[in-house]
């Protein structure tokens, strides 16, 4: 009897530690981000002549001048945020 529970409870041990492998990685795909567009995207083929092309390059400029508010805007938010955590952390730390 004593040899049966000798050899069946390492056998036993080794089915447990088996069954409670942890499952494979499961892999999921990036999200892609979305190609930027703007309305006034026009093909430069179709400029005849250089105060067309002076109009367009005003055009991408005002565009480019949008995005570049909404940057300056997102980053003043993050400095503010920053700035909070930096007071959080220092309060954290005083009580």
């Amino acid at each position: 009897m004593r040899a049966r529970i000798l050899f069946f409870l390492p056998v036993l041990l080794a089915l447990v530690a088996a069954s409670a492998q942890s499952p494979g990685p499961v892999v999921v795909q990036a999200a892609s981000a979305p190609a930027a567009t703007s309305a006034t995207t026009v093909p430069i083929a179709g400029v005849s002549s250089i105060p067309d092309a002076i109009k367009l390059l005003e055009k991408i400029k005002a565009g480019n001048d949008e995005v570049l508010a909404k940057q300056k805007a997102a980053l003043e938010r993050l400095d503010e945020l920053q700035d909070a955590a930096d007071q959080l952390r220092i309060f954290a730390k005083r009580g």
